[in-house]
């Protein structure tokens, strides 16, 4: 169990009509709507210093104050999972995410979570919001993370986030041949055939803006640098589906392999059997929540990720000229 903790946060434009209880949720993760909506009920959670019912439609400017009860136990538990630890100091945690662990407990996955490894590696983080995740990436993609040690440090660095003040590139291989960089400014939101997948839409979506641009051209792909203005569920995934120019090994939004004309027995093998988006997450930069330094960390492309490099380019020299 954890001391009786009160949490601070600025409600934002982006959760504006939202119900009260559904913003808490989405802020706080690692506890059920309905415990959160109990908590409303004994007037635990105010709104600019009242309370107010749990489907209570959010304007987007408000206060809100969280009081999170002492009897209250963290819904995760810790396990002994390896941590690809870039850096930490008092207040925050940068992880190295591998392809294949998930960020967030869920029903029906609540073991072997990036969430469960950091309770293990710090027991403290029972008492920060989400066990102190700010962001998070998809399950199959790459890459840099970071996570708080404090609520002090949870709510200035979700306040960063929120006024895109972090810095955040990635690289990926697309399939296709790209003519140049540019940026897709897009809304996103959720289909209506399939809840579980996003897309390009102007119907209950939010604003979503990608930058990108060449690396390297090879005969059937791209290698792009891509830079996020916003940080919208499956975005870059989303985005580079629909400019045509899907993620390589994207099954949720790929249109399947696509092999460049005669190449050789290995390189196909190789592009059929990749078996994960082609995504990463290489830089990382904030400002140190409590020191105001600022901070920026790059992670080396996975193995996976420089082999398909290598594979790709010597098909491309095999064929130059």
């Amino acid at each position: 169990m954890s001391e009786q903790e009160t949490i601070d946060w600025q409600v934002t434009l982006d959760q504006r009509g939202l119900r009260l209880d559904q913003a808490v949720t989405d802020y706080l993760q690692k506890y059920s709507r309905s415990r959160v909506s109990d908590w409303i009920k004994k007037d635990l959670v105010t709104l600019n210093g009242r309370v107010c019912k749990a489907k209570y439609k959010l304007h987007g400017d408000e206060q809100v104050s969280i009081t999170i009860p002492a009897t209250i136990e963290v819904e995760s538990q810790a396990e002994p999972i390896p941590l690809d630890i870039v850096y930490q100091d008092d207040d925050l945690i940068v992880v190295n995410k591998p392809a294949g662990l998930v960020v967030h407990p869920a029903p029906g996955n609540l073991m072997g979570t990036m969430q469960n490894a950091l309770l293990h590696h710090d027991p403290a983080l029972n008492l920060v919001p989400r066990a102190g995740i700010v962001h998070r990436l998809d399950k199959m993609t790459t890459g840099l993370l970071v996570v708080a040690r404090t609520v002090e440090a949870h709510c200035a660095l979700v306040a960063q986030l929120q006024n895109r003040a972090f810095s955040r590139e990635y690289e990926c291989v697309v399939s296709g041949v790209m003519t140049g960089g540019g940026t897709i400014d897009a809304p996103i939101g959720r289909q209506e055939s399939d809840r579980k997948k996003m897309c390009v839409t102007d119907k209950n979506s939010k604003e979503a803006i990608t930058h990108f641009r060449v690396i390297h051209r090879f005969r059937a792909h791209t290698h792009v640098a891509v830079k996020l203005e916003t940080g919208r569920t499956h975005q870059i995934r989303v985005h580079m589906a629909h400019k045509r120019f899907p993620i390589i090994g994207d099954k949720t939004y790929g249109r399947g392999v696509r092999l460049p004309k005669q190449a050789d027995a290995e390189t196909i093998n190789f592009l059929q059997q990749f078996g994960r988006q082609a995504l990463h997450a290489k830089t990382l930069g904030l400002e140190q929540p409590i020191t105001g330094e600022m901070l920026e960390w790059t992670a080396p492309l996975p193995d996976d990720f420089a082999k398909l490099l290598a594979v790709l380019k010597a098909d491309s020299d095999e064929h130059s000229g």
